[in-house]
């Protein structure tokens, strides 16, 4: 089966092997150098020399972790949303009692610096500000977000980042960039199957944690951290998925993140200019859309769900469908992680006939 979902990704078959190692003790010497190891690996990719923890969690988990431990219940926050996934930050905040002020953009668009600056001028109290790096709900990716940190911090605002789908895959150079929290999770780029979150936090971002009066329990960033000093996590991890991370970190950092981002930039183009060829259109406007995953809009007459069984059923390709308001009217192909030429073509090989199949026909073809 050709999954050309935006997660979870192929793993590949060394890295699931990795995983069915015989388990050790993880109270032992032998996790303690493995999540050494494996942490320094994580803070390559991240690019920072900042905290970077390792949690037990889906990518919901991650960002829950990131509001519970930096947000107060009454806390007037700024999250900015570009699709779905964004909005999760707006869930998140109202279960946990912040003040939520949404700064919604049109699903298919970036983020405009100018208007979150506006919002925080509107706002002084604003101290705390949510945003997605790259949005797998409509193929989005926030290419300003550098420019979103600076002006986050000139209003004394710390930044909060979803870079679940983005980092590892397409260029977030987290200290460069003075991003104050940022999250990602196994099951997108790195290439491990779902249940680890990682989670990077500057020293603005712990004495923010200092002040905070959120209680929190399983995701306390500060027990993670007292743990990680004595090569521990303070519940137990998912061991199995620490050997896989292990082994394919390995891979990535002998790849090389130049060459990543190169390789996934390679794959977005030949998806991209495939999918134009087949007369499709893209949802993302042009110069925002991500390296990870494109969203297409269905064809005017075609049934969106039946595009993405005859797919699956007939085709042997997993595309996925679109979500929330966007269920029907766009589809989504996936191109991160363990990801080459042939699966891309394959992909869009599957596509055509799959279009063929429900009658759409490409012009010019016969």
């Amino acid at each position: 089966m050709n999954l050309r979902i935006p997660g979870p990704t192929p793993v590949p078959a060394e890295v699931a092997q990795a995983g069915a190692a015989e388990m050790i003790n993880h109270r032992g010497p032998e996790f303690a150098a493995l999540i050494k190891r494996t942490t320094e690996g994580v803070k390559t990719v991240f690019q920072t020399q900042n905290d970077v923890l390792t949690l037990t969690t889906s990518g919901s988990g991650g960002m829950e972790s990131a509001l519970v431990n930096h947000v107060s219940a009454g806390d007037p926050v700024l999250i900015v949303t570009v699709g779905v996934f964004g909005k999760r930050f707006v869930d998140l905040g109202n279960v946990y009692g912040a003040r939520v002020t949404e700064l919604a953009f049109d699903f298919g668009s970036a983020a405009d610096p100018a208007r979150i600056d506006e919002a925080l001028r509107a706002d002084p109290s604003i101290k705390t500000v949510f945003v997605t790096h790259n949005e797998t709900s409509t193929g989005v990716t926030n290419v300003d977000l550098p420019e979103i940190a600076r002006i986050a911090h000139s209003h004394d605002c710390l930044l909060i980042v979803d870079a679940i789908s983005s980092l590892s895959s397409i260029p977030c150079p987290v200290d460069e960039w003075d991003l104050d929290v940022v999250v990602s999770g196994s099951q997108k780029g790195w290439m491990v199957a779902p249940g680890l979150a990682f989670v990077s936090v500057n020293e603005r971002a712990w004495e923010r944690q200092r002040q905070n009066q959120q209680p929190r329990f399983y995701f306390d960033l500060q027990r993670a951290k007292a743990a990680l000093e004595s090569g521990q996590t303070p519940w137990t991890p998912a061991v199995s998925l620490y050997f896989q991370l292990d082994h394919a970190l390995g891979l990535m950092l002998a790849e090389g993140l130049d060459s990543i981002h190169a390789r996934h930039k390679r794959m977005a183009r030949m998806t991209r200019d495939g999918i134009r060829s087949l007369g499709l259109e893209l949802f993302a406007s042009e110069g925002v859309e991500s390296d990870t995953v494109t969203a297409v809009k269905v064809p005017e007459g075609i049934d969106g769900g039946q595009l993405t069984k005859v797919a699956r059923e007939e085709f042997g390709t997993v595309f996925a469908g679109g979500q929330g308001e966007l269920r029907g009217k766009i589809f989504r192909f996936g191109h991160l992680g363990w990801v080459r030429e042939d699966d891309v073509q394959q992909g869009l090989q599957a596509l055509e006939g799959t279009l063929d199949r429900l009658g759409y026909r490409v012009a010019g073809r016969a």
